[in-house]
Formats: structure tokens, sequence, C-alpha cells
């Protein structure tokens, strides 16, 4: 057993034999491509999202110098038809371009060393070969199986490492018009002299590349085009191979006693594909271990990157950040950006970045983008904190003193800071409907979000009340019903919304309930708000 051929099925038998999650269903989606023109496939998904262990189970599952029979046992993959057909049947090549990337003694020889150490061990395995050349990995790849007819299996992790650690562009000291080739650009060479050569088919029955950031776009055209690519935006059938969904979650959270609205609530909200409720894998596991929820995944994920793309000046890219924070969803264009970390041109490149990170979700039917959940929201909000962005931090500040004096029933306080969240957010040309009042309301209460499901136009008795926030368990705090005008009265809020009998209808709580009208002046370009409490009674059963 090696360290890049043939590593065994030692680490991914440590995987199973703790409390593991069946993604073996992944198997027979690769099996069917191998020897196939889809051989070659690229999974990217954010970090801590289950590529490393997919990868670990692969190499357990073709090692042909192992029997992984009884690993998989009960397991998805063993009832598929294609299970023994390929089991433990190649020579795996496994390599994790991390562990390249920590090492500062080749750096400036990173895509040298590479091949060396892997071209190392394949003349130790196949010490009867004639090499042509000793230095090209492909041609030592081609030797073999040439002599032996050998094909190979290669796992590529965190394929894009070096894309993310190392820079664009390299120029010459004295010259600054002439550009030498990159470590990255050496790099894509070599992955493109393994999988697109005329000899790449021969050698290789499949590959399958995990990272964070989808292949290297040059110009509009992938850098290695004959992979197939399965992201964070485009997963296709795989969705479900990585992330949890919401019914293995359930089945967990059942097993260890853990409220499965917490976990919601702080790791549910990934839409990829067709599955709307992904679960950060990472995160729940932690939180099932440890006993509590908290932020667990963001610690390990590119902290300081979102620092730096939430602060470029893009035109609408801090109201959009805003506005997603506050709840709302915002279109964005994924198709322009070139994959590239360092090339982020345009809003829409650092929201596609971002969704990449995971520090966004996708809604690909929609081209909506929206923050998942709470764990992704703090951190959002610490990024901000740590800025020179003061805007989004005052309005923070002044959402925590709305919601203080809605609770206090301080009608005129509530209305000078929705003055100024109006003022902050919102053209005054815009602003001409409920619809849109409604929208400068979601931001102001954006602190409530902590305590409160924040519902938009809830359905309710008779008719739709604008904002309903509902107090989440076990917080002891008024659930709020609150109803807005445009160029009425607030008192007229109040009666529409005992009219309508909306209190009475909000059956899952039965606690105090604050009724907040709110109306807005178009000639004073002022806002009122009236507060009054009511009760609805516990049900006797």
């Amino acid at each position: 057993m090696g360290t890049y051929i043939n590593r065994g099925n030692s680490e991914f038998r440590d995987i199973v034999t703790h409390e593991y999650v069946d993604k073996t269903s992944l198997i027979p989606l690769v099996n069917a491509t191998l020897n196939s023109e889809n051989r070659y496939s690229c999974v990217t998904r954010c970090r801590r999202f289950g590529k490393s262990m997919a990868a670990k189970m692969l190499c357990a599952y073709y090692d042909k110098s192992c029997d992984s029979r009884e690993l998989f046992a009960g397991l998805k993959a063993e009832q598929d038809a294609s299970f023994g057909t390929y089991l433990n049947k190649y020579t795996v090549l496994y390599l994790d371009v991390t562990s390249f990337t920590a090492r500062p003694e080749v750096r400036t020889t990173i895509v040298r060393t590479i091949q060396d150490e892997i071209i190392y061990e394949l003349k130790e395995a196949f010490p009867e070969v004639k090499y042509k050349d000793n230095s090209d990995l492909m041609d030592v790849l081609s030797s073999v199986h040439h002599a032996t007819g050998e094909k190979f299996f290669f796992i590529i992790d965190e394929w894009d490492a070096i894309c993310r650690e190392f820079p664009e562009r390299r120029r010459m000291k004295g010259d600054p018009e002439v550009v030498t080739p990159t470590i990255l650009d050496e790099y894509v060479m070599l992955l493109r002299r393994l999988f697109k050569t005329q000899n790449s088919d021969r050698v290789f029955a499949g590959a399958y590349l995990t990272g964070i950031l989808p292949i290297k776009k040059y110009n509009t055209e992938s850098a290695l085009n004959n992979f197939c690519e399965y992201s964070m935006i485009d997963p296709a059938y795989l969705a479900s191979c990585y992330g949890f969904t919401e019914e293995e979650v359930e089945t967990m959270a059942k097993k260890h006693g853990a409220s499965m609205e917490d976990l919601r609530r702080w790791y549910d909200g990934y839409r990829i594909g067709k599955e709307s409720h992904m679960f950060n894998p990472y995160s729940v596991m932690k939180a099932l271990q440890r006993g509590t929820c908290r932020s667990y995944w963001t610690t390990t994920g590119a902290y300081d990157s979102v620092i730096t793309y939430i602060q470029m000046n893009f035109e609408g890219l801090k109201d959009d950040i805003i506005r997603m924070l506050a709840g709302e969803r915002v279109y964005v264009n994924t198709t322009k950006f070139q994959n590239d970390m360092y090339i982020v041109r345009s809003k829409n490149d650092v929201l596609t970045v971002l969704i990449h990170l995971g520090y966004l979700a996708y809604d690909e039917g929609k081209r909506r983008c929206y923050v998942p959940n709470k764990e992704v929201a703090d951190e959002l909000l610490n990024a901000v904190e740590d800025t020179s962005w003061t805007r989004l931090a005052d309005t923070i500040t002044a959402s925590q003193e709305l919601l203080d004096a809605t609770i206090a029933g301080n009608g005129q306080a509530v209305a000078r800071a929705i003055d100024l969240a109006h003022d902050e957010n919102t053209s005054i040309l815009s602003y001409n409907d409920e619809n849109s009042l409604a929208c400068v309301l979601t931001i102001a209460y954006i602190w409530a979000k902590n305590d409160y499901v924040i519902h938009r136009e809830y359905a309710t008795g008779k008719g739709y009340a604008d904002l309903v926030m509902i107090p989440r368990r076990p917080i002891n705090k008024p659930a709020m019903v609150i109803e807005l005008k445009f160029n009425n009265t607030a008192d007229t809020a109040i009666d529409q919304i005992k009219r309508k009998e909306y209190p009475s209808k909000i059956a899952e709580y039965t606690g105090d309930i604050l009724l907040v009208g709110i109306n807005y002046d178009k000639e004073t370009k002022r806002h009122e708000c009236v507060i009054e409490k009511c009760q609805i009674a516990e049900n006797p059963s």
C-alpha cells in the first residue's frame, strides 16, 4: 500500500465503523461512466460537504490491492447490479493536492514534485516496465499500460487547491510586459497532459476530481472541457450524494434526541439541484456529537476571502447583502464567472463565488441566491463587522433597537426607526406601495431573525397579514402581527388586523401577541405606528 498508489481501504473503514450516513449511491453513478466518453468527473462542493469522504469511499471500492466487500455490506451500493463488476478491480491513483500546498519547501516546484513523487511509486509498483521518459507522468502511465494492460482510476481530491493558493500571473523582474507561465498554468497543463491526450482513454478507466471551484475557464471554455462537472449550481443527478437530506437528518435527530427544528434553523437551507432541503453534514454531525447547535463549519472556511469579496465596490452588492441577510432572495447570473477566485469582475461574480464557497445558497429554477441558514448568516454578519463597511453594522444596531421598541409598545420610536431604515435602504421614487414598505420592514427587523420566524404574506383568518413574527421556542417574547398601509392611517391597519381575525389563526402560538399597524404618508415622507397588545387563550385540551 502506497501514498499515491493503491492506498487500501483503511480510511473508509474508519468512516463506516462510526456513525456513517450511507452515501454509497454515488458508486453506481460513477460505475456507469467507466470506460465511456463520460469517464472524467469533477464534483465541486463547499468545504466540509463530504467530498473527501466520498473520495475515500471510491478508493476503497475500486482499489485492487484490498478486499472491501464486507465494508459495503448492507449499504446502498451493494444492491446495484454493477457492484460486483467493478469492486476492487483497478489500480487507484490518489492525490490530495492540499498535501502539497501545505509544504512550503515545494511551493515553487509543486507541479514538478507531484509528478516526481507519483512516478517514484509507479516505478516501485511496476519495476519490470521499460520507461521511455522518466520525467513525464503521462508517459510513465502510458508505459505501464502498454506493458501490462493496466488501466487506472485516478482520484484527485481538492483539485483546485493550487488554483486557490497561487496567483494568476507572474511577471519577469525588470520587464513588466513579459509574462511567464505561472504555477497554475503548469498545473493546468499537467491535467491536460493527463486527461486530454490521445492515450488518456487507454490509460484511465475513469477519473474523479473534487474541489470547491469548478474547472477554470479560459475565455468561455473550461480548461478540461471533456470533464462532466457537478457543482453547487449544477449538480445534475449527484445532488443527494453530498450533504445530508432532510430525511437523513431526521433519522439522526431521533437517534440522538436532538431538536429537528434547531437543526433546520442552523444547518438547512441549501437547495442543490432537485434537493430542496440540504443540510451541512459537517455541522450537523458536530452538533449531534456535542449536543448543541452553533457555528462549526464556518470556522474552517474562506473567511478572509468573504471579507474581501463583500467589500468590493460593485454597484448594488451591499444592498443585495443586506436584503439577503434580511431573508430576501436576489437575482444572480452565474454564467460569466471564470471559476477563479482571483478573477472577480462584477457583483454577479461575487455572488457566484459565495455560492461555491457555501456562504450563499442557489435556487437554479428561479436564478436567485440567498443566505441558507443561521450558521451562515451569523458568519456573514461577523465578516461585515470586520470590514470597513459601517452601513450594515449600523443597520444591525438600529434593528436591535427597533425590536426592543416594538416589544415595549413604543410606537413613536418604531416609526422613527423605520424612517431611518427607509432613508438608508430604499429610493423614495420606488417607495410607492405596501410591498415596498414590506421590503423595508424586513430589512429593519433583520435582528429579529435571531429570535423569530418571520413570515411575509402569512395566510391568517380571512386574508394575508403583511408580516407575522413568531418567536422561536423556547424564547419568551410576544408574537407580532404587522399590517402595513400606504397613504392611510396606522389605526386603519390595526382595525384590519382585528376585522380579519389575524391573531386567532396563529395556531402554533398561544402567548402574548402584539398588533402592529404601520402607515407611510407620501406627503410628509414619514411613518406612523400604533401598537396594541392582545392575548389568545390557550386551548384547554
